[in-house]
């Protein structure tokens, strides 16, 4: 088909051409001025790299502009008259060379299109010396959320304080200085920034002198030297933060930098941080590298966090911390939001990867390591039980067929931005976590170290990690690695294993597993898959791998179940064919215990799944369900929600109310016993205080009597005591929830919101006022949040997609997506992953060809500048075919399976 050829060419997912060069190579490029560009491709030229920078910033928070001066030191390969480097809407005002004959103006052309500039030297620079180049510049500050940015925030008496910050990552750096950015072109940085006395500056290395400057009084800090590294990771914030030390037992200084009136909520991060990067100096067997590690706490910010080296920046919401009014998923937020930027200082500081294609090898591993570490070093936080959520998350994206490998070709900075989604993240994860089983804990271990240290300093491939973890001295047949590992970063997707017992005798069977009608996009792949399964007859977990398009396995006996994929520690769906799925059901109702949390929440996820691609029948998945009613484990619990809620959303979006009541009406009797057990108080341990959180706002939302009651009698409590009442913070969410459902009460909580300091207190009020059945309130919170005055603008998107969860909002939110689309691209950058959380979390839950018309009607009329291409728009219109497929198939029988329960669950085992 042409549409997906063009998708493949415009998204370089399939295909290896350089998107840049194809386009370069049409017509020569032009510069700024009219003269030729020397240059046409996007990837800047390796004739020569940069060895140090020396950079001079003096922003101006008044004027909201900043000047600077960068000098650079060349190292030149080849022969050549021209320098080719980036440089994004700066203005260049003087550009000198710096050769042992002596100091020579340079013409500068600028090439907007891919951010370059071109250097021209009258005299060539020879292979095998030494330059510098000098270049002044000038620019706004920026009014995103990227480059060298304006951030401000309102002060308790209500003062709006201005500060500056960095976010590089991907390819912004260039918006700041001109620079090589590119992660492979790394180098040394010195940097001096210039600030009013009343400010302080951070940047990634210690401040090593302060100098009284001659303009004004203004001073001037100079910071020492960087270690070898990429221009993405460079960072500098001039402020009026205040912050809090210790030392960690290695000797490196932690500091946490918050907005002085937040500062007293920034211990727990401080003793987090120091507990972790101890925990990563021994578990790396390689030493922090840098004397110091700031944490700051940004106002605004668009991501979650930054792992700029030295200097990670984060939300306010994931760093701050408050002891009386943060939850417990606020904490163990906080603590992975840590661990992963930390683990980052190695996995992407210390070893980065050669290209974006690789993403994956930065934010997979430190997606892994948070929960490697906070197994060990906060056991308490059951950490387990949070992994299995985001193999799942990443199979969502993984299972349509816009999907794109784990390692893929990547150009144009809008591909890099897409490369930040689930795949890199999660997916990237989940298969590190099954070669870790696979290989053993131990092996995988002493790969990873071996790795870091092989490759300190410089940048890395996919093979490299793979050859790292290939052990050499392993005696008999060496394991290949990488010919296991290339099938699942090489190629998209995953895949659906077909188990199908008949006496000892066990066939398997591989497919891809994807949502679509279209059967040839599943031919011509193979997995290597490293199999686990244990049986009725033993917990024993027997492993397998499986490199072949079908297999056999004998047990040494008949069994009356076999479950593959134990614990789901590996990143494939299973299907029990022929009797496979009676027999699973029949554990599950009788003993459902055998199997572990992991394991019950992968058979619930695996049922619902096949059911979309019409491998097992809706009522077989709804059978397995009924044991729901005394499951207790979060996991298996939240899993049953995930599956069983979406059916009613869809059921919203087409005005089907009596069926969506009854359906409702099951899975509340199927949670009822559960919810009746939660106590209105913070005990317990973390799973039970974030499952309780979770079980309690769904039951008031759903308007459950016994929790509605008891909610809206807090609620009013908490109101008369104009909000001094202290309420458990892991029933506020349903507390605020019920509160909004009123006017006055949405009047109140917006009051408290405009007031509170406690950044965790203000997230929760902002999503309740979200669920208000009151329209004008729903869009005037938008507007507002696009505004960033009373709500930050960088909430617009939770503001936005809770909106788009609300019954009553559903339509506001699409409407408000299309009527300001421009203005979102530009705040929050084409391609981010902020961008795809709108679009995808604002359309997920249509399931009618009118609306799939008029969203395809608005995406189709952009234009590739403003989005047309990209793959969160193919995500979406494929969601939403899949749900009209499953609406046409399935409502019949789950109208038919409602009527025959007559929504009544058995509680006798309760």
């Amino acid at each position: 088909m042409i549409v997906n050829a063009v998708i493949c060419c415009a998204m370089c997912v399939n295909c290896t051409w350089p998107l840049a060069q194809f386009e370069g190579s049409k017509e020569p490029p032009v510069a700024a001025n009219g003269q030729p560009f020397p240059w046409d491709r996007m990837r800047l030229p390796k004739t020569v790299t940069p060895l140090h920078y020396d950079l001079s910033i003096h922003p101006n928070l008044t004027t909201l502009d900043f000047s600077g001066v960068v000098r650079i030191e060349l190292d030149v390969h080849e022969d050549t008259s021209t320098v080719i480097l980036h440089s994004k809407q700066l203005q260049i005002s003087g550009a000198l060379l710096m050769a042992p004959e002596g100091v020579k103006p340079l013409q500068v052309l600028e090439y907007p299109r891919f951010h370059q500039l071109a250097l021209l030297s009258d005299s060539v620079l020879t292979k095998g010396r030494k330059y510098e180049v000098q270049l002044e510049f000038a620019a706004n500050l920026s009014d995103s959320f990227h480059g060298f940015y304006k951030s401000s925030y309102r002060t308790s008496s209500g003062e709006v304080r201005v500060l500056a910050s960095t976010q590089f990552e991907a390819t912004f750096a260039r918006g700041a200085f001109p620079c090589f950015d590119e992660p492979a072109f790394k180098a040394n940085f010195t940097i001096r920034i210039v600030r009013e006395p009343r400010h302080i500056t951070i940047s990634n290395m210690p401040k090593v002198l302060k100098l009284l400057s001659c303009q004004g009084g203004l001073l001037e800090d100079h910071f020492d030297t960087t270690v070898k590294m990429s221009t993405y990771l460079v960072a500098y914030i001039v402020s009026d933060f205040l912050s809090v030390s210790k030392t960690t037992k290695h000797g490196v200084e932690i500091s946490v930098y918050a907005v002085p009136e937040k500062i007293d909520q920034t211990a727990f991060a401080l003793d987090a941080a120091v507990k972790l990067l101890d925990f990563y100096d021994d578990y790396f067997d390689i030493p922090y590298p840098l004397p110091k590690q700031d944490l700051a706490a940004i106002p605004d910010f668009q991501s979650g966090a930054m792992e700029n080296w030295g200097l990670t920046t984060y939300r306010e919401t994931g760093l701050l911390f408050d002891p009386d009014r943060s939850s417990a998923s606020d904490k163990l937020g906080i603590t992975k939001v840590i661990a992963h930027e930390l683990a980052h200082q190695w996995f992407g500081n210390l070893v980065t990867m050669e290209w974006w294609n690789d993403l994956w090898l930065n934010e997979g591993f430190a997606k892994f390591m948070e929960y490697i570490s906070l197994d060990i070093t906060y056991p308490e936080l059951q950490v387990d039980d949070f992994f299995l959520g985001k193999c799942f998350e990443a199979m969502e994206v993984d299972s349509l067929s816009s999907s794109h490998p784990v390692s893929t070709p990547v150009e144009n900075p809008t591909q890099i931005q897409e490369m930040f989604d689930d795949v890199s993240y999660d997916k990237g994860a989940c298969i590190l976590n099954m070669l870790r089983d696979f290989l053993t804990p131990e092996a995988f271990e002493i790969g990873i170290i071996r790795y870091l240290k092989r490759y300190s300093y410089q940048n890395t491939v996919n093979s490299h990690l793979w050859e790292s973890l290939t052990n050499k001295w392993h005696s008999g047949d060496e394991l290949d690695v990488r010919a296991i590992m290339d099938t699942w970063t090489l190629q998209e997707g995953f895949p659906l294993l077909t188990v199908e017992v008949r006496g000892r005798e066990v066939r398997l069977s591989q497919e891809r597993f994807l949502k679509t009608n279209d059967p040839s996009l599943t031919e011509g792949f193979l997995w290597q898959i490293p199999l686990t399964y244990m049986t009725s007859a033993s917990s024993t977990i027997h492993r397998f791998l499986l490199k072949t398009k079908t297999g056999v396995l004998y047990l040494p006996e008949e069994v009356d179940w076999v479950k593959f994929n134990v614990d789901m520690s590996g990143y494939y769906m299973v299907h029990y064919a022929g009797d496979g799925w009676n027999s699973i059901i029949k554990v599950l109702q009788h003993n459902h215990t055998a199997l572990t949390s992991n394991d019950r929440a992968s058979l619930i996820q695996n049922v619902f799944q096949l059911v979309s691609v019409g491998k097992v029948r809706l009522d077989t998945a709804l059978e397995l369900s009924l044991y729901l009613s005394r499951e207790t484990e979060i996991m298996a619990v939240t899993q049953g929600f995930g599956e069983l809620v979406p059916l009613y959303k869809l059921m919203e979006k087409r005005d089907m109310a009596a069926l969506e009541n009854q359906m409702k009406g099951y899975i509340v009797d199927l949670f009822r016993g559960l919810i009746d057990r939660q106590e209105w108080t913070d005990s317990g341990s973390v799973s039970e205080r974030v499952l309780r959180s979770y079980l309690l706002l769904f039951a008031c939302v759903r308007k459950y009597p016994p929790c509605l009651n008891k909610a809206t009698q807090l609620f009013n409590q908490w109101k008369d005591s104009d909000g001094n009442m202290s309420l458990p913070v892991d029933i506020t969410m349903a507390v605020f929830i019920t509160g909004a459902q009123t006017a006055e009460g949405w009047d109140f909580l917006f009051e408290k919101y405009r007031h509170s300091m406690q950044t965790s207190v203000r997230s929760r009020m902002k999503t309740a006022m979200a669920w208000s059945p009151r329209k004008d309130k729903l869009q005037w919170m938008m507007e507002q949040s696009l505004h960033g005055e009373v709500m930050k603008t960088q909430d617009l998107p939770d503001v936005v997609v809770s909106i788009s969860k609300n019954p009553h909002g559903y339509k506001l939110a699409w409407d408000f997506l299309r009527a300001h689309w421009h203005t979102m691209i530009k705040k929050f950058d084409l391609g981010s992953s902020t961008i795809s959380y709108l679009v995808t979390g604002v359309t997920n839950q249509y399931s009618t060809t009118e609306m799939l018309d008029e969203i395809r009607s608005f995406f189709g009329s952009l234009t590739e500048e403003t989005g047309s291409e990209m793959r969160c728009i193919q995500q979406t219109y494929e969601t939403i075919e899949d749900n009209i497929r499953w609406m046409d198939k399935n409502l019949p029988l789950l109208q038919a399976w409602l009527n025959k329960r007559n929504h009544r669950v058995p509680h006798e085992d309760l």
